[in-house]
């Protein structure tokens, strides 16, 4: 019963001179009271559940400042990697919110564009379709058409001015 008193004391004795420098130490490697806290709470458990007692304070001391700095990168070790999980989810789910919204609006556009298009005179919508959306050369669309390449040309552009005020924008140069 006595050992037990003395080791009792000894503990108390031990966490009264030590907690303040380790709580120091743990604090500044997390930057977290509340961790730093529970941190060297587990260090102090791990001392009390140790089956070898140290001879004195003093190695006692080194001990548990020793675990704790351990314990401290640890945790901090394993808040980083956390972080860049959440950050890594995060950029993946904007990317796929973003991709997403790039995919409505561009379905969107080319909807309102086709739409456009087809209300474009016939002439006008072949050489656009065969140059924009059969990406065919002036000269092959002339050969297509059986028109020479400057009336190819004369008339995509007629067909691009005549979309733009359909669609009320600038320029419109690719679609």
């Amino acid at each position: 019963m006595d050992v037990e008193k003395d080791q009792s004391y000894t503990f108390r004795e031990v966490y009264e001179s030590v907690f303040p420098v380790l709580f120091k130490v743990v604090y500044h490697i997390i930057r977290d009271k509340g961790a730093a806290e529970d941190l060297c709470q587990e260090t102090f458990i791990r001392y009390y559940n140790k089956k070898i007692p140290l001879p004195n304070v003093t190695e006692s001391r080194y001990w548990l400042i020793r675990v704790a700095k351990n314990l401290a990168f640890n945790y901090r070790k394993r808040k980083q990697r956390e972080q860049f999980a959440v950050e890594r989810v995060k950029q993946d789910g904007l990317k796929v919110q973003e991709d997403n919204q790039e995919a409505v609006l561009k379905k969107e556009t080319l909807s309102i564009v086709r739409d456009a298009v087809d209300l474009l005179p016939v002439k006008y919508k072949t050489v656009l379709i065969l140059k924009e959306y059969g990406e065919l050369n002036y000269r092959d669309i002339a050969k297509i058409l059986h028109i020479s390449e400057n009336n190819v040309k004369i008339r995509i552009y007629r067909a691009r001015v005549l979309l733009e005020k359909k669609l009320n924008i600038g320029d419109l140069y690719v679609l």
